[in-house]
């Protein structure tokens, strides 16, 4: 990838962390913040958005370290695994899916507390997973699914730690999308990224010398 198109990435997956997070920001924590669209508190509400957007742009670059994480782990393990990388990564996905309701249901469950919304958590996580993955092989190759699953999977509930490890509900959700909103992005534009800077490499490269 050009430093240009590097740019391009970082600035506008910025962006979608920021937005994103002042958006979800009021939905989860309405409960919080109606008072002050009650009251029509234009710079209440205003200060509370750049609030927002600041934590957002914070979380997006906790997913741009993931992501380019896992690119270089993922080089390593075609490197080094060969043919055998892509079953790790599945053995790899449902450890994390399975970590991330028993672990979770140990550490913070109340006793009589249903596995059920834990479960939840882990299955709306899987599903995503495999909506961007199918997105992300129809617009590259069949060879990209299983990777996509393990990036969407596995790297978000590693990114997602911090807040995770509180357990703070409003924060769970306020972090995850951001990161989700992000990661999808990342994954779903870094082919046509790739792609419009072997176009500037080969222009360059047309060019006659002076």
């Amino acid at each position: 990838m050009t430093s240009r198109n590097w740019v391009k990435l970082f600035i506008s997956t910025l962006l979608v962390g920021g937005l994103t997070t002042g958006v979800v920001g009021f939905i989860v924590r309405w409960e919080e913040f109606a008072p002050i669209f009650a009251d029509f508190d234009i710079l209440e509400i205003v200060s509370v958005l750049f609030w927002l957007v600041g934590v957002g742009l914070i979380f997006s670059i906790v997913s741009q370290m993931g992501f380019f994480a896992y690119l270089t782990v993922h080089r390593f393990g075609l490197g080094i695994f060969k043919g055998l990388w892509n079953p790790i990564q599945i053995v790899l996905i449902l450890f994390a899916l399975f970590d991330l309701v028993y672990f979770r249901y140990k550490a913070f469950a109340n006793e009589g507390e249903s596995l059920l919304p834990y479960i939840g958590v882990a299955i709306f996580l899987l599903l995503v997973g495999l909506v961007v993955a199918a997105i992300k092989t129809k617009q590259t190759n069949q060879h990209a699914f299983i990777p996509a699953v393990f990036f969407m999977v596995v790297v978000t509930s590693i990114e997602w730690v911090p807040v995770l490890k509180v357990n703070e509900e409003s924060w769970l959700y306020l972090m995850l999308f951001p990161l989700l909103a992000c990661n999808t992005y990342q994954l779903l534009i870094l082919h046509k990224l790739n792609e419009d800077s072997q176009k500037q490499r080969s222009k360059i490269a047309e060019k006659p010398s002076k």
